[in-house]
């Protein structure tokens, strides 16, 4: 799952804003097979620029190029937070998956009312826990080259706003907002809650909260604590905490560090080293008829492919419920092969839009958000059928990057130059 929430500002302040979430070697890159669709051809095609100096079109046909180059995503570190969402530089959060029995009955309402401990999600911590893994791990990322950048990195940001740039070309609901800061030469990402999704969160129906509690509950009974003990459902759901993986990859010629929750990993201990070992696991209606699975194809799965290709997680693991929240059967989705699960439906959605619109948006911020400070915020801002378009505030509220962040970054660096 992934729990990140966007930045929000007050009222007063949204109703200023402009309307206009290793093992391999880290030098080798690896180009992915093409039946998964992660292979990128430096092909002759002429394609029309979806991009102009003020905004960049989101329709569909301008990304349907060859797919990007997307490097093998590589773990360089991980950290955790604990029940009070305290940060720890290290894995004690780490769960490990054991398979259910095919039909688990598992009643997915079990400790709703007096076993869950629900994060208080109007609290925004912005890119917060990252860059405290990044202060604590700058060993692993300090510039090489003679310059002023601080990080070896191109983008700094959290999974679930990658996500969403993905699934943009075929979003017709939510819009989004994505504050841009360059610091030291590096370009971080933040998400900022937009009006409309904060208006659902603050009006959200005791049916749907029940139902976001079926994904933590649905986790609890198919994760152990340690390689060796088995699930133990008895014990309170807590939202606070969690584990994240942080990864370093390259799409086209963006270098892109970000972090993302992992739900668990798979015990066997011949598996892949990470990423290539997690797993992640959803919760999704019951499907009875052709219809229901054909719809799970074209909305639901581009979401959990999205999702789990970015960092290299191989497999979704989907627990599915009835109405009443009891979860009759279980179903694992390979991420390489979710293309092929598609490729029949009508009208479907395709990896290398996606992947190509995200392409295009990172290289859209490289040319608009050139001033290098941390006062500055470059707000992109989308809705469905729109354009991406940008404003630029000053010392504003959607700045995001704390100052104890600028101001280590900046002494390390001139300790740097120093010696």
């Amino acid at each position: 799952m992934d729990r990140h929430r966007p930045h929000s500002l007050k009222s007063s302040d949204r109703n200023r804003r402009p309307r206009d979430d290793s093992g391999r070697n880290q030098g080798e890159i690896k180009r992915f097979k093409a039946n998964d669709h992660r292979q990128y051809q430096s092909g002759s095609t002429t394609w029309q620029s979806p991009a102009n100096s003020q905004s960049l079109s989101t329709r569909r046909e301008l990304y349907e190029r060859d797919f990007p180059l997307y490097k093998q995503p590589v773990e360089v570190g991980c950290f955790s937070l604990d029940a009070q969402r305290r940060f720890f530089n290290d894995n004690r959060q780490m769960r490990y998956y054991v398979e259910p029995d095919r039909n688990p009955n598992f009643d997915l309402k079990d400790g709703y009312k007096d076993r869950f401990v629900k994060r208080d999600d109007s609290v925004k911590e912005k890119l917060d826990h990252i860059l405290r893994w990044v202060v604590a791990n700058r060993s692993k990322l300090d510039s090489t080259t003679a310059s002023s950048r601080a990080l070896d990195v191109d983008f700094v940001t959290w999974r679930g706003h990658l996500t969403k740039l993905l699934t943009t070309p075929y979003e017709t609901r939510d819009g989004w907002l994505l504050a841009v800061t360059r610091f030291r030469g590096t370009l971080y990402i933040s998400e900022v809650e937009t009006e409309a999704a904060c208006r659902e969160r603050e009006n959200r129906t005791e049916r749907h909260e029940k139902m976001m509690y079926w994904g933590y509950k649905f986790e609890q009974y198919t994760c152990a604590d340690d390689i060796q003990s088995s699930p133990d459902p008895s014990g309170a759901v807590n939202t606070n905490e969690a584990f994240c993986t942080v990864v370093q990859t390259r799409l086209a010629d963006h270098k892109l560090l970000f972090s993302g929750e992992v739900d668990c990993r798979d015990k066997d201990p011949n598996a892949p080293a990470p990423p290539g070992c997690y797993v992640e696991l959803k919760t999704s209606a019951e499907i009875c008829t052709p219809k229901q699975r054909s719809n799970l194809h074209r909305f639901k799965l581009l979401k959990w492919w999205a999702q789990s290709f970015l960092p290299g997680v191989p497999r979704v693991i989907a627990g599915f419920r009835d109405h009443d929240g009891v979860v009759v059967s279980v179903e694992t989705f390979h991420i390489s092969k979710i293309s092929h699960l598609i490729k029949n439906e009508y009208n479907c959605w395709k990896p290398t839009v996606c992947m190509n619109f995200c392409c295009d948006f990172l290289s859209f911020v490289k040319r608009v958000a050139t001033e290098d400070n941390p006062s500055v915020v470059y707000l992109f801002s989308w809705e469905p059928c729109r354009e991406v378009t940008f404003s630029i505030h000053r010392d504003s509220p959607y700045s995001f990057l704390p100052h104890w962040y600028i101001q280590e970054m900046t002494s390390s660096q001139e300790l740097n130059h120093q010696s």
